[in-house]
């Protein structure tokens, strides 16, 4: 199997460092919180949350896939900076190995951020769905992740 790079970029009213804590850091807990229609939960099966660390995530019944295995290859809270894996399950199927994503958050000067990831093209859609849920919760919630 050949391998595709697709480039996707949103900005956010949200700040750089709160929507990295929700959508990087705490997305495990988030999820099945704002979107309990798809994500049942999560949990770590090796590592302590940095790289090399291998987390599944279960979707709810009725959904399109049962659950995915996600491996963490790098963390940089500092950068806001992000790289996992997925590893099984999910949009892999029989059509790819694996599935690479590559995350930057950068803050803008009105006070947001901006969010670049390279993907996929058949998972971007559902990657914008989940951002944009963990956005409008931030937006809703602004004490969170404070």
């Amino acid at each position: 199997m050949g391998s595709s790079t697709f480039t996707e970029e949103l900005s956010s009213l949200v700040p750089a460092g709160k929507l990295f804590k929700a959508l990087v850091l705490d997305l495990d807990n988030l999820l099945p919180k704002i979107m309990p229609q798809a994500f049942k939960s999560a949990e770590t099966i090796e590592g302590y949350g940095g790289p090399g660390t291998i987390k599944k995530m279960n979707f709810t019944e009725g959904t399109e896939f049962k659950n995915l295995k996600n491996r963490i290859d790098a963390l940089d809270k500092e950068r806001m900076t992000y790289a996992h894996t997925i590893t099984e399950g999910g949009a892999l199927q029989d059509k790819a190995e694996s599935i690479s994503y590559a995350v930057k958050l950068e803050a803008t000067a009105d006070g947001g951020c901006k969010f670049g990831e390279e993907q996929l093209k058949e998972a971007k859609a559902k990657s914008i769905a989940i951002f944009k849920a963990v956005e409008a919760y931030l937006l809703a919630n602004p004490a969170a992740y404070a």
